[in-house]
């Protein structure tokens, strides 16, 4: 939120808990290019996983260029998707001023 805010972007916080059809009328609704998600998170101490519920999301989404997903919870999950990849391997390379600017 803050590399956006610095950045000028647009950027908009969903709840874990948005059902995948909620998750895609706001996405479409914002028009947004890029979502950002984790692997999962914690319920109970027991990692549950977000990706899948992203990936049905963005299936009728136009508007979305690329996902990129934080490892939190180390969870495998399938970047299957063309939109898809993973933060730590999207920013590989780059100086730490280039990071908080790549979104």
């Amino acid at each position: 939120m803050l590399a956006c805010a610095k950045i000028g972007a647009i950027h908009t916080v969903v709840f874990s808990g948005f059902s995948s059809g909620g998750l895609n009328s706001r996405v479409n609704d914002a028009e947004a290019k890029v979502v950002v998600t984790s692997d999962g998170f914690y319920s109970r101490g027991k990692p549950l996983p977000l990706k899948p519920n992203v990936d049905e999301a963005m299936k009728p989404s136009l508007s979305v260029k690329n996902v990129l997903v934080v490892r939190r919870t180390g969870q495998k999950i399938p970047l299957t998707e063309v939109r898809g990849a993973y933060y730590d391997e999207a920013v590989k390379g780059q100086s730490a001023r280039g990071r908080s600017c790549l979104a």
